[in-house]
């Protein structure tokens, strides 16, 4: 007797738990019975009020384009820059900003046009207001650069070739 219920025990706990079981039919179905709207299969509800789905607004890493800067730095404060701390143009020179500066994360890129002399590249890292001079002059393409460098800017100086800067 003991054998037999030692054998009987594991199969006590088989079979499907009470909370997955569905409701027990009422009566058999019908198979002449054409469904009603209220005996129909539901409708899935469109996908977009799905609970957490609603418009996808994808985020951009600042980094991968250069584009226009919203809070800076100016034109003006790079020529400074280039003017100034880094030596590149004396003060007599003319020069008018061509392109940029453009942004891409933290980093400028800035073209500049100087009469008499090539077309001048610029970037620069930094807060808009403080910016740092990386490289300036008609090949900015530096190792700083494609090493350090967002992609935004490593595309514009360096993949792109002289993007149309006469001179580069």
């Amino acid at each position: 007797m003991a054998v037999l219920l030692l054998a009987a025990l594991p199969l006590v706990g088989c079979g499907t738990p009470p909370e997955l079981r569905g409701p027990a039919p009422t009566a058999a179905p019908n198979r002449t019975a054409v469904p009603t709207a209220s005996s129909a299969a539901p409708t899935p509800p469109p996908a977009t009020s799905l609970p957490g789905a609603g418009a996808v607004t994808p985020t951009v890493d600042p980094g991968l384009v250069a584009a226009p800067c919203p809070d800076g730095p100016s034109g003006a404060r790079i020529v400074d820059l280039v003017r100034g701390r880094g030596g590149v143009l004396p003060d007599g020179v003319r020069v008018k900003v061509r392109t940029g500066p453009l942004c891409a994360g933290d980093w400028h890129y800035t073209v500049l046009e100087v009469t008499g002399h090539e077309t001048l590249q610029v970037v620069t890292q930094g807060r808009p207001g403080a910016p740092r001079l990386v490289t300036a002059g008609t090949d900015v393409c530096t190792a700083e650069v494609r090493a350090a460098g967002p992609p935004g800017i490593r595309t514009r100086v360096c993949d792109g070739g002289s993007l149309g800067v006469p001179g580069a």
